[in-house]
């Protein structure tokens, strides 16, 4: 019998056409019966406040805390923001790690995915991400790299990826759905 993962996927984007987004929305599509991919929002959460977390945390924090917990796997899919990680994201990794010694990231399989309009493909944001998994104690798929320059061109009208773009990304997919096989299913 096979299993199937539940894989939570964080988009650094808020905006409404993200290409970001829509590179998540492609992946999830493409995702083999083993993973099942979703949005977890993250907009909606305060910036994290020690002052705010206490008995009763924001119903955001909760909310957002209890999907990651039931999640087996994590996929990030991330513009870069001044060579930097967009403050949405880091905010939800913050939230997901407190209160100290309650993180709900640890020891979950991870892919960082970065995608931009320019043509280095966020990549000062991908590893400023992966500074943070180190610590988080989130395994990070190392192979394949993912940044994808000039995403704004991967895209039809219909916003259907290319050919070679999808093509690409569907080996990412691939690789990350035995990424976290390896990691969460011993029989491999």
């Amino acid at each position: 019998m096979t299993t199937t993962y539940k894989v939570s996927v964080l988009v650094g984007s808020l905006r409404k056409g993200s290409y970001n987004r829509k590179l998540a929305e492609a992946m999830i599509k493409m995702a083999p019966p083993t993973l099942s991919l979703e949005i977890v929002e993250i907009g909606e959460l305060p910036f994290y406040n020690e002052d705010i977390d206490n008995e009763t945390p924001p119903a955001s924090y909760t909310s957002f805390r209890e999907k990651i917990r039931a999640s087996d796997a994590i996929l990030i899919v991330s513009p870069e923001y001044n060579r930097s990680v967009p403050a949405v994201l880091k905010n939800a990794l913050d939230v997901g790690s407190r209160p100290y010694g309650k993180s709900v990231w640890n020891e979950k399989p991870t892919a960082v995915i970065t995608a931009s309009t320019g043509t280095i493909g966020g990549f000062g944001a991908n590893h400023h991400i992966r500074q943070s998994l180190v610590f988080l104690n989130m395994p990070c798929m190392q192979q394949p790299e993912t940044y994808l320059g000039g995403i704004a061109d991967a895209f039809d009208e219909a916003g259907n990826l290319n050919e070679r773009t999808h093509n690409f990304v569907k080996n990412i997919v691939e690789a990350y759905d035995k990424w976290v096989r390896r990691l969460l299913d011993l029989s491999l």
